[in-house]
């Protein structure tokens, strides 16, 4: 699942009210657009909630995208993230098969990555890993040799860099609205 010239991260803060991601969302489907990942919650602003959004530019112009969902009302801000500019990160929840003889390769390779054992039965584990998706891809791919049961991942999220962001201003800017 590693990104490609063809997806592109949006952050797009909205008003936290009742529908707004539905009609994202609703925006999405009408037009066509794929969406290959989503990820919203609330800001340390409760008025606002952060929407990263990963688009596939294959399905619509990304400029296109853009103007279509500055177009909605509740729509505060629409930053296109590059990843070079950006600090990605994504939560992986697996549940890995392993019995007695594999348990410990299964617990070092999580631990490598920084990972977390959750769970525990006698012939599976549930690890989570939060991180870069790149990383969390390379050790998803690790685990499939032992055998994925079960596999959840968030999508990415993701904030400006600091350095991208001093001065003041995010150079990121797509699209921002006055409040």
């Amino acid at each position: 699942m590693s990104r490609t010239a063809r997806h592109h991260l949006l952050s797009v803060l909205v008003e936290n009210k009742a529908g707004v991601l539905t009609r994202v969302a609703g925006l999405f489907a009408r037009r066509g657009y794929n969406i290959f990942s989503l990820a919203v919650a609330p800001t340390d602003d409760p008025r606002f909630s952060r929407i990263s959004i990963v688009v596939d530019v294959e399905s619509a112009p990304l400029e296109q995208v853009i103007a279509q969902l500055d177009k909605l009302i509740n729509v505060v801000e629409i930053n296109e993230l590059h990843p070079d500019e950006a600090r990605e990160a994504e939560l992986l929840l697996a549940t890995v098969s392993a019995d007695a003889g594999q348990r410990a390769q299964v617990i070092q390779l999580v631990g490598v990555y920084g990972g977390q054992i959750i769970d525990v039965s006698l012939d599976a584990l549930t690890v989570m890993l939060a991180g870069a998706p790149e990383a969390l891809d390379d050790c998803e791919e690790l685990m499939r040799s032992y055998g994925i049961v079960g596999l959840q991942r968030t999508g990415r999220v993701a904030l400006p860099r600091l350095s991208a962001a001093a001065g003041g201003q995010d150079k990121a800017v797509t699209s921002a609205k006055t409040a």
